[in-house]
């Protein structure tokens, strides 16, 4: 039988190229989606046309609503029959200090990057009760710094999370996290972006999608691997050499 991965926020950026690149290896796909309808469903025609044999359907959920995330997780079993595998991606990423951080924001950001994750896990452990699952933290929660204070606090969060819910759910659900650096430039920013922001790392250089791609694979082939976390970052986890 084929397996099935659910990725949430899968309809651009690294959701989709996560997509794909399971789909070449031979995964069926549930791309999840909140508002970009028309690029979810690009994705789907692309890989519907490149994998014929494949399965891709589409799952709309706002993360930020309970309601909607609890119902994902039951949606994809419906419609799919089965799932192997679970992939944390979507997030909401703002800058704000701690002292400019209202409510709304911290809420939208815990509600999105870790309660959504949490309530994904909770029903992937109940209903699909064997499997994987990868959570995507960020670098930045190896540092305090607070300009992206209620983002950074909730992939804290997460990864935390990745550890409890490692050792609740072994053997039968394996649980893992990887934390990105810079490897894509904001929607409103271009490569020299991420250049600038390189030169304060040891590898002096982006890294694009493909470490993060290549952490998976090992995740998924490692199967005595659990509550790990692997960056993908280019040391920038190291802090600053001076």
């Amino acid at each position: 039988m084929k397996k099935t991965v659910l990725i949430t926020g899968a309809a651009k950026r690294l959701g989709k190229e996560m997509a794909k690149h399971l789909a070449q290896k031979g995964w069926d796909v549930a791309i999840h989606y909140n508002s970009s309808a028309e690029p979810a469903n690009m994705l789907r025609e692309e890989l519907m046309k490149c994998f014929p044999d494949g399965d891709f359907q589409l799952f709309q959920a706002n993360l930020a609503n309970r309601l909607e995330v609890e119902n994902l997780v039951k949606e994809v079993l419906d419609k799919m029959g089965h799932l192997d595998l679970l992939i944390n991606n979507a997030s909401v990423f703002e800058s704000a200090y701690l002292k400019n951080t209202d409510f709304n924001l911290l809420n939208e950001q815990m509600a999105v990057n870790f309660q959504a994750p949490f309530l994904l896990i909770r029903d992937f452990a109940k209903m699909v009760q064997e499997g994987v699952v990868v959570n995507l933290v960020d670098t930045r929660i190896t540092s305090n710094k607070s300009n992206y204070a209620a983002y950074s606090l909730s992939k804290k969060v997460l990864w935390e999370l990745t550890k409890m819910a490692a050792l609740e759910f072994a053997p039968d659900i394996r649980i893992n996290a990887i934390a990105p650096g810079a490897i894509l430039p904001p929607e409103d920013k271009d490569e020299n972006y991420l250049w600038d922001l390189a030169e304060q790392i040891p590898m002096k250089r982006p890294g694009g999608v493909e470490p993060i791609l290549r952490n998976l694979d090992y995740i998924l082939d490692n199967e005595y691997m659990t509550g790990q976390l692997l960056f993908a970052d280019g040391g920038e986890n190291l802090g600053k050499n001076q």
